[in-house]
């Protein structure tokens, strides 16, 4: 028998029941039966509901319907909850599976729950329950108070509290607000208590306390179910306040004639309102209130009685005195004044004693009363005797009435001391002595002399004397006058500064009141009886030091206020009230405010010279300040003006609205409330509340909705959308405009039925089935929570419709068993938890055959539906393709570029016109459409013809750039266009709106806030009653004209095209009256008064341009080209139309322009007048240095001044040993005419001495000198003298051979040949710089003078300079041929040629009848062709001829021939003068190219000096070879003659004949060898003229040569 088996795969509980196996065969059947059981999870509870338990708060109560345990008994159920939209989590583990309820506890109030449940068996654990409804537990008070409660004492009645919320856990419901309670500390009673209603308020200013008193303070939070616990109590104090009583009893008392003394109780504890810091003992003169003495008394705790003195009081003078208690916080009120008189004392002296009639025995005293009667006069007494005898004395006493006495019987030609003094009750004054001699009337006394100041500060100085005769009468007067000189050198008129009385034998005097860093000089004279003495000479210009100045700027003005920030203007001190230096100088404003609040401003304006304005920013809208002023220096501050008051101007408010909640209504509605705009942030008057919303995430802006009056704090808005997110804001808005927003608060309207279903079509339809597809309602109106889907035949009884519910994630539902060929109508509509909305219907037919629609034809635009934003469209809906149409797609192009875009995407199917909106104005457009049915789109219809819409207002107006003043009755308004974008068409014009602004701004008209009600921008244009219409769209400023004078303007703009107006701008205040002035002053004359000051005069504007009273000018004067560097402003005030300009730059051209101002502001400036200032001394010159440095000379060259301050005429250089050479020290001064030659040659040095240099450039006069010091030795490094130095000689040429000697530290640079000739003794320059290869050099025999012996030798340069010179050659003397017109037939033929030229001149003169006068003529204008011989002498010596000049001393060479010589040219560019004069000791050489001239011809015989350079003009010259520019060979107009040295070629210029070329000439001073040396035969310091003319023929020098004098 074959076994078997049933295998049943994935069962599921349809397998469960009983399975029988039947066995059949032939001999029987059998069969037997099982049972299957199929186990599987559990099924999740039904119908879970939660509710909440009325016994229990904080607890739920859950019941559901076991479910299916899935042939499993159950184990238990698993519950979990989710709070307030937080993740599930397991609350309940293991619930008895038998329970169909339970009690859910340990739940938090006010929170919102969710619960869910499942099944657990063997299997495991089944599917979740549906979700409950979301449900929220009932709040509770708080069960925790606020935390960290901080009390701190705000003023003297306030205190600030501050908390935190309490735990969030013990909210236990939403938190509504704080309950504050306070009274007194220590003491029953009850609380007070303060409600704050909003939840983010943590603070509370607890006002109208009582003074220095201790308060307890709690605090409790509360939610909508009730109030909380309060919190631990703290304690504090409000702060002390100043004492509302005076002290009682006060007794005012005189004890004496200067003091007076306070007794008195102190005030009750109760009014002190803080801690008694002591009392101020107030004393006033009678006739002099503000003049109050003030004493403060520490309080004595133990005495009930108080006691205190106030000294140092006028004596026999009434007063007032009273007493005040004071706190730390201020004085309390003062006690009644009580009156009394101090004590009577004895007088002070007598004044004006004087004597007439002065006989031999008599004469006359007068008097006059004391100034300080301290009482009342009841006599005098008068003394007298002679002087230093006391038996002499007699007395008498005279009446009160009585000022003058005789006396009689007196010895003549006696000395007599005479004393007066007054009486009082009191007793004898002070007596005033004074001496007079009988028979000898006294005389007016001498002048004071020698005068001396020391001791000075910025107020004193101490004047010491020598006193003048007395005039044989005591000195009763000393007075001492002063003269302030100015900075420019200006001087005041001597003014008297100090008198001095009653002191006769003063020999010093301490001038008081003297005005700080001012320059004065002092005078004084003396007075006895018959008068004044003549005045002493002046002392010495003394400067007073530096201070703080004495007073404050006036007229302290607000000039204008905007709404943060305030411009002052004020008068500057004038500069004698600087007390400093005026660069130091600044002004100091301190702001704060009326009310106190906030702190005190300070702000400086530095280096305010001329300042006399200034900007405060970052203040307060709308807040009255206090401001005083004060000027400072670096000294310190002076004092502080008079306080001002100045306003801000309103302002939009500054802060938002708090407490601002939301509730929503209903589904279309929200409430909100907030409270009112804190005081501080208003910044003007409230006209109402702006509410600002919008739907969460929309682009457009929000809308408003307005409520008007400060008052108002809740609105109402309706029509909202439903179940939407709403971002709600509040502000406050004043006339000025709309303040800060408040946070935004997010709020949901409340649930309702959703509209229809959108996008319904049928993308699949067969005969028998469609397939519908759709999308969730652009209105959901609240959570979806399902869709309905109806259908019915639409032939049949519509009340037969077939519905269907799906989810809400459900978009598409597949509909069978329907028939072919049939029309339905399907029904769609969406549920939530309010109920069904509205339905979408379709139609559908049930077939195969369909295709895509055509789109809609004849689309067009009429012209008489379109509007600037906004046109409507028709069009003819095209074939359906046997299908119903479903909605039409509109896209829309922007012209010129724009591209094609879908404007709206769900136009129904049913309809052939729409409103296209969202357009922009003044804009082409072209449209085209398509329509879709279930099948698809069709293809895009025809696009319409271009469509313009319509112009509409502008969108934005200009903005207003500024509004000035012109006249005292107009002005200028400028303003910025606006964007083309905005104007929404052709821009027509401008209206300027204007309108006289009320005193009190802060009232509004009632017109006027009504009207504010929705754009407070735009309500000022319904309230103006003025406007100009500027009709150029291309203008940007107009005038506004016949305004009236003294009075604020309001001033907005709007533009208008041909449809309208745009917004207004926002308005700018102006106050009209006073105008800057038009036109700048007249006749500006800049003139330079010295190196340092211009003066500057000017006219006023015309009278009709002035536009007001002028205050001053405003000079603005830089160096020309750099203003922006150098720009500074000086501040003039009427009447001065007069300036001096100081402290400038010596020689600058300044340019200067002024402008006129008054209190409107500053008018045009002039255009600019420019000067330049004269020269002054010159800086010193920019380096000095050192090059060529030998044993005996060097080259001394500096650089330009670098402030030349003047055109440079020359420089001095002078040179000296730093210590004495042979035992003399000799100072030699040179001066180099001319700005361009900045070198020198000296040559005249003692080798190894060390020599100070000093320059100085000259202009007006000589600068400072630079110096600097140069040992006339090589320098360490230079080359060693070259060896074997040796001369050879040829019938045409000599030529020098030597070695190289040592290196030195660097390489040879080259070789310098040095002469000396025999006539001048001075080593020269012969050739220079030959190439460092060379070792020989040739010289031409005609470039030496005939009879003259040369010595030469060689120096090696290197870069350190020219080394040791070779030893010097033998002296060799240079002949040259007879030419030929020496022989004696040239000179017989040239003798009888100028016979006959002598004869007939005079025929011809003779036969004319005319004289002629001559000129005579220089000689040795003609140079040599012929080659010079060579001559031995002195024992064979070539001797060479340097015929180029000779020596400036006494010997045979002076004159030739017996006959003087005309005189050889002086260097007219320089001069010489030396001191200390020594024998042996050489001048300074010129070299180079200096300018020289020659003396006139004119100079007689007597006045010619060995120094005159007399001789010969020279044949022959040689070339200079020191030229150390280059360049300076380009200048040679010869070619070089034949100059070859050996091994390297060389070359020299010719030296020029004076007829075609000059020649360069050096100059050395000398000594005669017997007596004292002086510079070109003229006394010391004596210069020769540089503009003397040469006579005619003479050679001047030339750069490139060099010859001796």
């Amino acid at each position: 028998m074959r076994q078997g088996s049933l295998t049943i795969g994935q069962t599921w509980s349809g397998d469960i029941g009983d399975y029988t196996c039947t066995v059949t065969s032939q001999s029987g059947n059998d069969s037997r039966s099982a049972r299957l059981e199929v186990i599987e999870l559990p099924h999740s509870p039904r119908s879970l509901a939660a509710s909440l338990n009325d016994s229990d708060s904080r607890s739920v109560l859950l019941s559901w319907l076991r479910p299916f345990d899935g042939n499993s008994p159950l184990l238990y159920y698993l519950l979990e909850l989710s709070e307030n939209n937080s993740p599930w989590k397991v609350y309940l583990s293991e619930v008895d599976p038998v329970l169909t309820e339970v009690s859910v506890g340990g739940l938090t109030p006010a929170r919102t729950y969710q619960f869910r449940l499942c099944a657990v068996n063997q299997v495991g654990r089944g599917q979740y329950s549906a979700e409950t409804q979301r449900l929220m537990l009932r709040e509770e008070a708080p069960s925790a108070p606020p935390k960290n409660i901080v009390a701190s004492g705000r003023t003297n009645q306030s205190i600030m509290v501050q908390w935190q919320p309490p735990p969030e856990p013990q909210l236990n419901g939403v938190l509504r607000g704080y309950v504050l309670r306070y009274r007194l500390a220590g003491l029953p009673g009850d609380y007070q208590e303060k409600n704050i209603s909003s939840p983010e308020t943590n603070y509370c200013l607890l006002k109208d306390l009582i003074i220095w008193t201790q308060y307890q303070i709690q605090v409790a939070a509360f939610t909508g179910a009730g109030l909380g616990v309060y919190s631990s109590a703290v304690t504090e104090y409000t702060l002390q306040g100043v004492p509302t009583a005076p002290p009682q009893e006060v007794e005012v008392l005189a004890i004496n004639s200067t003091t007076i003394r306070f007794t008195w109780n102190p005030p009750p504890q109760q009014f002190i309102n803080g801690i008694n810091q002591g009392y101020k003992l107030l004393v006033w003169p009678e006739q002099s209130p503000v003049d109050v003495i003030v004493v403060t008394i520490t309080p004595d705790y133990p005495s009930s009685r108080h006691t205190g003195l106030v000294s140092g009081l006028r004596k026999f003078t009434w007063y007032f005195g009273s007493t005040l208690c004071f706190t730390t916080p201020g004085d309390g009120p003062r006690s009644p004044p009580a009156m009394l008189q101090t004590h009577e004392d004895t007088p002070g002296p007598v004044r004006q004693l004087s004597f007439t009639e002065i006989l031999d025995t008599s004469l006359r005293v007068s008097w006059a009363e004391p100034e300080d009667k301290n009482g009342i006069i009841i006599g005098y007494v008068l003394w007298w005797d002679v002087s230093g005898v006391e038996s002499s004395r007699e007395e008498r006493s005279l009446s009160n009435s009585t000022l003058q006495y005789q006396l009689t019987g007196l010895t003549s030609t006696t000395a007599y001391t005479l004393q007066v003094a007054a009486l009082t009750a009191a007793g004898q004054g002070v007596v005033t002595p004074s001496t007079i001699s009988t028979g000898v009337p006294p005389e007016l006394p001498g002048a004071p002399s020698n005068l001396v100041i020391s001791n000075i500060s910025p107020r004193t100085a101490t004047l010491r004397f020598r006193p003048g005769p007395d005039g044989k009468t005591a000195i009763s007067r000393w007075i001492v006058e002063g003269q302030v000189v100015k900075e420019d050198a200006k001087e005041e008129v001597w003014r008297v500064v100090y008198e001095k009385e009653n002191q006769p034998d003063a020999d010093t005097l301490e001038i008081p009141d003297l005005t700080p860093f001012t320059q004065y000089r002092f005078r004084i004279r003396q007075v006895n009886i018959v008068g004044s003495s003549a005045m002493s000479a002046p002392s010495r210009l003394i400067q007073t030091l530096q201070a703080a100045p004495d007073t404050y700027p006036s007229n302290l003005t607000l000039l204008s206020a905007t709404q943060t920030s305030l411009h002052f203007k004020w008068k500057p001190l004038p500069e004698s009230e600087y007390n400093s230096s005026p660069e130091t100088v600044g002004y100091r404003l301190r702001l704060w405010r009326t009310d106190g609040q906030g702190e005190d401003r300070i702000e400086d304006v530095e280096r305010a010279e001329g300042t006399s304005e200034t900007t405060v920013e970052g203040l307060n809208p709308w807040t009255q300040y206090q401001v005083q002023i004060q000027a400072y220096n670096s000294i310190g501050p002076g004092l502080w003006s008079d306080t001002v008051a100045a306003l801000t101007a309103e302002s939009v408010p500054s802060g938002s609205p708090v407490n601002v909640t939301a509730e929503a209504v209903s589904s279309t509605r929200i409430l909100l409330k907030w409270s009112a705009l804190p005081r501080a942030q208003k910044n003007g008057a409230i006209l109402g509340y702006k509410v600002l919303y919008s739907e969460k995430d929309s682009e457009g802006p929000p809308s408003v909705q307005v409520a008007e009056g400060e008052g108002s704090v809740t609105l109402l808005l309706g029509a909202l959308q439903k179940y939407s997110v709403y971002v709600l804001q509040v502000l406050a808005y004043t006339r000025m405009g709309d303040g800060p927003q408040s946070h935004p608060i997010l709020l949901r309207t409340k649930e309702d039925v959703p509209g229809p279903p959108v996008r319904m079509v049928f993308p699949e339809v067969r005969l028998s089935s469609v397939r519908v597809v759709w999308q969730p309602p652009t209105d959901p109106n609240g959570i979806i929570l399902g869709y309905q889907i109806s259908y019915c035949m639409d032939s049949r009884d519509p009340q037969r419709w077939t519905t269907v519910e799906v989810g809400s994630n459900a978009r598409q539902f597949t509909v069978t068993g329907l028939s072919p060929e049939q029309a339905y109508v399907f029904r769609l509509t969406a549920r939530t938890a309010v109920g069904w909305g509205a339905e979408q219907e379709a139609l559908v037919v049930t077939t195969e055959r369909r295709e895509r629609p055509q789109p809609p034809r004849k689309l067009a635009a009429p012209q008489d539906g379109v509007e600037s934003r906004h046109l409507r469209l028709h069009w003819v809906t095209g074939g359906s393709g046997s299908s119903p149409l479903r909605y039409f797609t509109l896209q829309a192009k922007e012209l010129p570029s724009g591209d094609w875009n879908t404007h709206t995407a769900d136009i129904p199917h049913n309809v052939t016109t729409w409103t296209v909106d969202r357009l922009k104005p003044f804009t082409s457009y072209k449209f085209r459409m398509l329509a879709t049915n279930d099948v698809g789109d069709s293809v895009l219809g025809k696009e319409t013809e271009a469509v313009t819409t319509l112009q509409d207002v502008p969108d934005e107006p200009p903005v207003i750039l500024t509004v000035k003043p012109t006249t005292t009755t107009s002005v200028l308004v400028q303003w910025k266009r606006p964007d083309d974008d905005s104007i929404n068409g052709v821009l027509t014009g401008y209206r300027l709106y204007y309108r006289e602004l009320q005193v009190n701004t802060s009232t509004l008209a009632e017109a006027e806030v009504q009207a504010t009600k929705n754009n407070t921008t735009s309500a000022l244009i319904t309230t103006k009653s003025t406007f100009k219409t500027v009709s150029s769209a291309s203008l940007t400023e107009f005038e506004l004209t016949q305004l009236k004078k003294f009075k604020r303007y309001q001033i907005v703009m709007t533009s208008y095209n041909i449809i309208g107006e745009s917004p207004p701008s926002s308005p700018v205040e102006v106050s009209v009256g006073e105008a800057a002035p038009s036109v700048a002053p007249q006749s500006i004359r800049v003139s330079a008064v010295s190196p340092s000051i211009l003066e500057v005069t000017w006219d006023t504007p015309p009278l009709e341009t002035q536009n007001g009273l002028i205050q001053g000018y405003k000079i603005h004067y830089w160096e020309r080209d750099k203003q922006n560097q150098s720009e500074k402003v000086k501040v003039i005030f009427v009447p001065d139309t007069r300036v001096h300009l100081t402290n400038l730059t010596s020689y600058t051209s300044y340019l200067v322009t002024l402008t006129a101002f008054n209190t409107a502001g500053d008018g045009p400036p002039s255009d600019p007048r420019g000067t330049r200032t004269l020269q002054s001394a010159p800086s010193k010159p920019s380096y000095l240095s050192f090059s060529e440095v030998t044993g005996g000379s060097v080259n001394v060259s500096w650089g330009a001044p670098l402030t030349p301050n003047g055109q440079l005429e020359g420089y001095r250089v002078i040179y000296q040993p730093t210590a004495p050479v042979q035992g003399v020290s000799k100072v030699v001064t040179v001066d180099v005419r001319g700005s361009w030659q900045r070198w020198l040659k000296v040559r005249d040095l003692v080798k190894g001495a060390t020599y100070a240099f000093s320059a100085q450039a000259l202009t007006v006069s000589y600068g400072p000198p630079i110096q600097a010091n140069v040992s006339a030795q090589p320098v360490q490094g230079s080359p060693g003298s070259p060896l074997e130095m040796s001369i050879t000689k040829t019938s045409s040429a000599l030529t020098v051979h030597w070695s190289e000697g040592e290196m030195g530290a660097t390489p040879v640079t080259g070789y310098v040949i040095e002469a000396r000739p025999s006539d001048e003794g001075v080593w020269d320059s012969f050739i220079r710089l030959l190439p460092p290869s060379s070792r020989s050099v040739s010289v031409p025999l005609e470039r030496l003078r005939s009879g003259i012996s040369y010595e030469f030798r060689v120096i090696a340069v290197n870069r350190y300079g020219y080394g040791q010179p070779s030893t010097p050659s033998a002296a060799l003397a240079a002949l040259s041929e007879r030419p030929f017109y020496e022989e004696w037939w040239f000179l017989l033929v040239m003798a009888l040629v100028g016979l006959i030229l002598i004869l007939v001149v005079v025929f011809t003169l003779l036969l004319h009848g005319h004289s002629s006068k001559y000129k005579a003529c220089g000689t040795g204008k003609h140079m040599s062709t012929a080659e010079e011989s060579v001559t031995l002498d002195n024992g064979g010596f070539t001797a060479l001829e340097l015929n180029s000049r000779t020596l400036n001393t006494k010997n045979a060479f002076l004159k030739k021939n017996g006959t003087r010589s005309p005189p050889r040219p002086s260097p007219g560019g320089l001069h010489y003068s030396d001191e200390d004069i020594c024998n042996n000791y050489n001048g300074a050489v010129l070299t180079e190219s200096t300018t020289l001239t020659e003396k006139p011809t004119e100079v007689s015989e007597s006045e010619l000096t060995d120094s005159d350079y007399e001789d010969e003009q020279p044949k022959h010259s040689f070339v200079n070879h020191y030229m150390s520019d280059p360049t300076y060979y380009n200048s040679w107009k010869r070619q070089p003659k034949s100059l070859k040295p050996v091994g390297a070629p060389f070359g020299y210029e010719e030296c020029a004949t004076a007829d075609t070329e000059p020649y360069y000439q050096t100059v050395v001073t000398q000594h005669s060898t017997g007596g004292a040396y002086t510079p070109t035969g003229q006394p010391a310091h004596t210069h020769v003229n540089p503009n003397t003319n040469p006579p005619p023929g003479s050679r001047t020098p030339v750069t490139g040569f060099s010859s001796f004098v």
